[in-house]
């Protein structure tokens, strides 16, 4: 790297940390002070931007667009398919037979005569170059098309409100800081927006922090946290709304927001692939043999003959022989046929020189849920504290997921669709949405792991239902409920609800328990602290299945030598059962390990 490229890699750092820290200054303080401050600080209003504000803001602030790859100009595309050290090699040895057996006998140089005029070696050798060259330009020409129609085929639009327009979609790179945005189920984040107002919302980050579970979003102020991602009332671009609604402001756009920064330190200059650096190592073998053997059969035959031109010839004519001319035309057929037959499989690849890399794989980490499995939970057992089937299990656990008024997971889902199953088969679980009313919700968090909702019968009597991990619900329960009876939850019962549950997990089953209470009097609203005393009727066994398609694919990967891991945050013991279903052995990694990575 020359001064010239330092300096400007020093630069660009310099800007990314300026960057950096604006972004993190600005949403600190978006979090951290109360709603009328937020807004006082941008310039806004809860009615929105009016039209000249609009203008400002996208000069100070810039768009909303995150800088991508820069697309190649034809120029450089042309350059980047012909032009390698290799094809070097071979331009260097036609541009010398061009002297050597064309030049010199045309004009009858140094003793040629127009008898040795042979154009065969230099019409061979270019167009070995120009069929390699053109297979390359073409096949990524297309793939590059093909990858640029599917992005145009996305539009993605946001709902703002601006002074003199209520709630109009508007493109999202038209957004600037300072606009209210409104979001709903489905929506992804347009920018880094401060929520201002939000009804039961929960927001997938999986895209920035790999947590596959939602986060609920609240427009209280946060107090000061070491992780911007950590603030509940910050939703980021990139991230989308599984559920619920919301309005917020703008606060960072572009290259400014978290997506955007992150974006903007992957993107520029491709990093040579271990092919591209296998080639250029091949080639630069073939040009240090040839410095050594050509000068050294030059000198011998010069000295031993006396004939210098003809040496020199000789010469030429050894490195020549040395180049394999058909190679560079034989590696891009075989890697374009790859290209073509994954583009079969609805897999566009733009860069040949990466079907060498997918191919050369050794290990393939990969996730569990959606991935190994069907990402289609399964409630297979509802059983009471001692084991066994139960139907009030159901009942309970129905009331608490029909209820809630928040995001209703896949578990959720499972249970509701289990109890309308078994509604011709048991009385006891038909109209339960009609026989009861809601009183109150306790929302889920991830510090408590556990959801309750408050109903009441027509009779007038009321249950807080609650649903939780195992652990979690242990530490609220003072009873439990064995034979009909509910007696104290003793250390023995615990153990033994403990061993149950262990027994489930090493089966691959995911548990949650069941707790109730009834007639609870909380002072004012139900709250946390009204989960105590809890009644533990029973835990719930899921089952989130393997693909059928899982286990021949990781056979077919073990048979081309490539080793498969899984990173996971689910349960260790359900994660191993999973992997021992499909064939794997040792496959997982703790994300204590991928730290320490």
């Amino acid at each position: 790297m020359n001064k010239k490229e330092n300096r400007m890699a020093v630069r660009q750092t310099v800007e990314k940390a300026v960057i950096r820290d604006e972004q993190n200054r600005r949403i600190q303080s978006a979090a951290t002070n109360p709603v009328k401050e937020v807004l006082k600080i941008l310039h806004t209003t809860l009615r929105g931007l009016e039209a000249d504000t609009v203008s400002v803001n996208l000069s100070k602030y810039g768009t909303n667009k995150v800088t991508h790859e820069k697309k190649k100009s034809l120029a450089k595309r042309v350059a980047g398919a012909f032009i390698n050290p290799f094809t070097a090699i071979l331009f260097c040895l036609a541009f010398v037979s061009t002297i050597t057996d064309m030049i010199f006998p045309y004009f009858s140089l140094f003793g040629s005569v127009p008898e040795d005029f042979d154009f065969l070696t230099v019409v061979i050798i270019l167009t070995m170059v120009f069929i390699s060259g053109t297979l390359r330009f073409v096949q990524e020409s297309r793939s590059g098309n093909a990858a640029e129609k599917l992005l145009a085929m996305i539009t993605t639009t946001c709902t703002v409100t601006r002074i003199g327009q209520e709630k109009t979609e508007i493109p999202m790179d038209d957004l600037v800081v300072g606009d209210i945005v409104h979001l709903s189920a489905g929506d992804m984040i347009p920018a880094d927006v401060r929520i201002l107002d939000a009804k039961d919302l929960f927001v997938s980050q999986a895209s920035l922090t790999g947590e596959s579970e939602p986060i609920e979003k609240l427009p209280h102020v946060s107090p000061h946290k070491d992780s911007v991602t950590d603030y509940t009332n910050i939703a980021f671009m990139g991230s989308n709304v599984i559920s619920g609604s919301a309005t917020a402001v703008v606060i960072c756009v572009g290259d400014h927001t978290l997506f955007g920064s992150m974006a903007a330190a992957v993107a520029g200059e491709a990093v040579e692939t271990s092919f591209t650096k296998g080639v250029n190592a091949v080639s630069w073998v073939l040009i240090r043999f040839m410095l050594v053997m050509v000068p050294l059969v030059f000198f011998v035959n010069g000295i031993t003959k006396g004939d210098w031109l003809e040496a020199f010839l000789f010469g030429i004519s050894i490195a020549v022989g040395l180049t394999p001319e058909m190679l560079p035309m034989i590696v891009t057929t075989c890697l374009a046929k790859g290209a073509v037959s994954m583009s079969k499989k609805q897999t566009i690849v733009k860069n040949l020189n990466s079907i060498q890399n997918f191919g050369a794989m050794d290990i393939l980490c990969t996730d569990k849920t959606g991935t190994l499995t069907q990402d289609k939970v399964v409630l297979e057992y509802h059983l009471n504290v001692n084991g066994e089937d139960d139907t009030r299990v159901l009942r309970h656990a129905y009331l608490n997921s029909y209820f809630q008024t928040g995001y209703k997971n896949l578990m959720d889902l499972a249970i509701i669709h289990k109890t309308e199953e078994m509604e011709a088969a048991d009385k006891r679980l038909i109209d339960l949405s009609e026989t009861y009313v809601k009183v109150d919700e306790i929302p889920f968090d991830f510090k408590r792991r556990r959801l309750s909702t408050v109903v009441q019968d027509k009779n007038g009597k009321t249950q807080m239902v609650t649903k939780g991990a195992v652990e979690e619900m242990l530490s609220i329960c003072s009873f439990a409920e064995c034979d009909g009876h509910v007696q104290p939850l003793r250390d023995e019962v615990r153990s033994r609800i403990l061993k149950t549950v262990d027994g489930l997990n090493e089966k691959g089953f995911r548990v949650l328990a069941i707790a109730q209470k009834s007639n609870p009097s909380p002072v004012g609203a139900f709250g946390v602290k009204d989960e105590c005393d809890m009644v533990l009727i029973g835990y719930l066994a899921f089952l989130d299945p393997p693909k059928e398609s899982t286990a021949d694919a990781i056979q077919a990967l073990k048979n081309h030598g490539v080793l498969t891991k899984i990173l996971t945050g689910d349960n260790e013991k359900v994660t191993r059962t999973i992997c021992k279903q499909v064939g794997l052995k040792s496959a997982i990694c703790s994300w204590v390990l991928i730290w320490n990575i």
